[in-house]
C-alpha cells in the first residue's frame, strides 16, 4: 500500500507509521479498495496512553475528549472542544491512503504536525519527498 503523509509519498509500505522510533499508527485495508482499518495510539506529554483506536473504533478514551467519525473509506479523530483534528485518514484510490491533516504527541513528547504540504516534528520537517520503503514501515522523525 502507498501512504501519502502531507505531500510526502511512501510507496510499498506495510501500513505502519513509526513516529520517532515508536509504531504509533497502523493502516490496513481488507481489500485494495477498502474498508479502511486504522489502529492508533494517542499519548499525552509524558508518554501515557490517553486514547486508543483499534480497527477504526475507539477502544479507550480516558479523558473522553476525543471524537471519532468514520466511513468505509475515511476516519477522522477530533478533540471535542473546538473540533481540532488529531488525525484525518482517507482511502483515495485502491491501495493508496492519504493522511492530509493531523496533530498529536509522539512517544518522545514532541508534537507531530501533518498539513497538506508537509509533516514536521521537533526540528525536522519533510515536504514533497517520494520514497519506496520496500515493504517496510514509514519512519517519521
Amino acid at each position: 500500500m502507498d501512504l501519502e503523509i502531507g505531500s510526502n509519498v511512501y510507496r510499498n509500505t506495510d501500513g505502519i507509521v513509526e513516529c520517532e522510533g515508536v509504531a504509533q499508527l497502523e493502516v490496513t485495508l481488507r481489500k485494495p479498495d477498502g474498508p479502511l482499518m486504522v489502529n492508533f495510539v494517542v499519548l499525552d506529554e509524558v508518554g501515557r496512553v490517553t486514547a486508543k483506536v483499534v480497527n477504526s473504533s475507539m477502544a479507550f478514551n480516558e479523558r473522553r475528549t476525543l471524537e471519532l467519525s468514520r466511513t468505509p473509506t475515511s476516519l477522522v479523530i477530533t478533540r471535542g472542544e473546538g473540533g481540532k483534528v488529531i488525525l484525518q485518514v482517507e482511502l483515495v484510490a485502491p491501495d493508496r491512503v492519504v493522511i492530509r491533516k493531523g496533530e498529536f504527541i509522539t512517544a518522545k513528547g514532541h508534537v507531530l504536525e501533518i498539513t497538506p504540504t508537509e509533516w514536521r516534528v521537533d526540528k525536522q520537517r519533510m515536504s514533497g519527498k517520494d520514497t519506496d520503503v520496500k515493504g517496510g514501515s514509514v519512519e517519521i522523525g
